[in-house]
């Protein structure tokens, strides 16, 4: 297995640092992104999510919550492998709809902290992935997906997905974990995590399931 992921999440226009989970209340809570100053090539990428539903609907409402702070932000459109961006014109033009639990990137004026605020989802909706690239977040409830082979497992292990990646924003760079017989090159995982997943074919990610413990099963007996 070849590692082939990292070129083509180096075409990402933008993105993030590892996501802080803050304990949120039962009621209410906020999950908190450190977000990294522009280097000196004058890229600030950092990919944050949107765990918590704070009641956006846009994300001109999140740069607005912002101001100043940020200058551009986007998110992979799965279907066409591309990400698919909004940038301040004096508005946020080309903005398009957010939700809980969405993967965002963004370039940052300067470092700061970007908090998800709000409730909790009032469930935890399944992730359509598509075959190729795809942007997902370790979900709220799932605290034992603590490593990136962790989460690969969960999602059906190397007949579904082959390689994921987070954004190392200090540096930059996409750093990825991928099948050869094992997970090569596992990396740490927390709640409100975003990644980059490569799908090996069509499915919907809705958690543990049967065929997670039926692979853990048939691995075990090797």
């Amino acid at each position: 297995m070849k590692k082939v992921l990292l070129p083509l999440l180096i075409l990402a226009a933008f993105s993030c640092l590892i996501a802080v989970e803050s304990a949120p209340s039962a009621i209410v809570g906020y999950v908190k992104y450190p977000c990294v100053a522009p280097l000196d090539r004058g890229s600030g990428l950092n990919f944050i999510a949107l765990p918590m539903d704070s009641g956006w609907t846009t994300v001109g409402q999140l740069g607005d919550a912002y101001p100043g702070m940020m200058d551009a932000m986007s998110y992979w459109d799965a279907a066409s492998q591309t990400w698919v961006a909004c940038y301040w014109d004096g508005y946020w033009a080309d903005e398009f709809d957010v939700y809980p639990g969405m993967p965002v990137m963004i370039n940052a004026l300067g470092a700061f902290d970007l908090y998800s605020m709000g409730g909790l989802p009032s469930s935890r909706a399944s992730v359509d992935l598509l075959f190729g690239l795809n942007a997902v977040m370790v979900p709220l409830s799932r605290s034992d997906l603590s490593t990136s082979g962790l989460v690969g497992d969960d999602m059906g292990g190397d007949a579904y997905v082959d390689a994921l990646s987070f954004w190392d924003a200090p540096s930059q760079t996409w750093v990825a974990c991928y099948w050869d017989g094992y997970w090569a090159d596992e990396f740490g995982t927390w709640i409100g995590m975003p990644l980059m997943v490569n799908a090996v074919q069509d499915f919907t990610w809705a958690g543990r399931s049967k065929s997670v413990q039926n692979l853990k099963a048939s691995r075990a007996s090797k």
